[in-house]
């Protein structure tokens, strides 16, 4: 009998790299809690902020410059706020799961702060998800000041620049999916090779002939990737 060569025995295929980046506000939490913290410990400083936010007249960047003057709140206040209004999606823990199995990678870029969702993450559990966010540091008398790591020089209009964070990665992976729902979105999934969009990004994304699939909730993310494994 012929010994069988090792390198006669049929080789399994590399599994592609997948990479999945997912937006936070609306999207792991269901609710802009960025927004709402700003609205509730500023008064009504912010409202004419984020109406300028919303018509994009400025970016997240200019917003928060803006309006952290007007922050007044210590730091355990503003985070028992942060988990009383915060609400998880309820498939995002599942999909967490999936993406292990899977071997898909999964970050969460944001361009919110790094305070709440730190919290907001280790309050479900799920605080071995990396994240690249806006900083936050809260200062004597309730005011706070933000930094912003992960800007583009080029650009400077959003906080967190998520393209670049996808444009880092991109080296090391086969295939990089992005899952979100804003105005920040709306570059990255540009450079993505699938995108999952709701919200303002599925009308930005219709909008500049962005191929897209609509989403609802992580459910509907898992049941598409299931039923497309490559």
């Amino acid at each position: 009998m012929t010994a069988t060569r090792n390198h006669d025995l049929p080789q399994a295929k590399p599994q592609p790299k997948t990479l999945v980046i997912s937006d936070f506000d609306g999207t792991v939490s269901t609710v802009d809690i960025g927004n709402r913290v700003f609205n509730r410990f500023t008064g009504d400083r912010w409202n004419d902020i984020d109406r300028r936010y919303v018509l994009g007249t400025v970016g997240s960047k200019e917003a928060y410059l803006a309006g952290a003057p007007f922050f007044s709140g210590d730091r355990a206040e503003v985070l028992a706020y942060c988990l009383e209004t915060g609400k998880i999606d309820p498939s995002f823990s599942d999909f967490y799961r999936f993406c292990r199995v899977n071997n898909f990678d999964l970050i969460i870029a944001s361009d919110g702060l790094d305070f709440y969702i730190e919290a907001f993450l280790a309050a479900h559990g799920l605080s071995g998800i990396a994240f690249f966010s806006n900083r936050a540091v809260f200062e004597n008398g309730g005011k706070l000041s933000v930094s912003f790591p992960y800007a583009s020089e080029a650009c400077g209009k959003c906080g967190t620049c998520k393209k670049a964070i996808l444009e880092n990665r991109r080296p090391a992976y086969d295939r990089i999916i992005y899952v979100g729902d804003g105005t920040s979105d709306v570059c990255p999934s540009k450079k993505a090779d699938l995108v999952f969009a709701k919200r303002v990004l599925y009308e930005k994304c219709v909008e500049d002939e962005t191929p897209c699939i609509r989403f609802e909730n992580f459910r509907d993310v898992q049941l598409y990737l299931s039923d497309h494994k490559k």
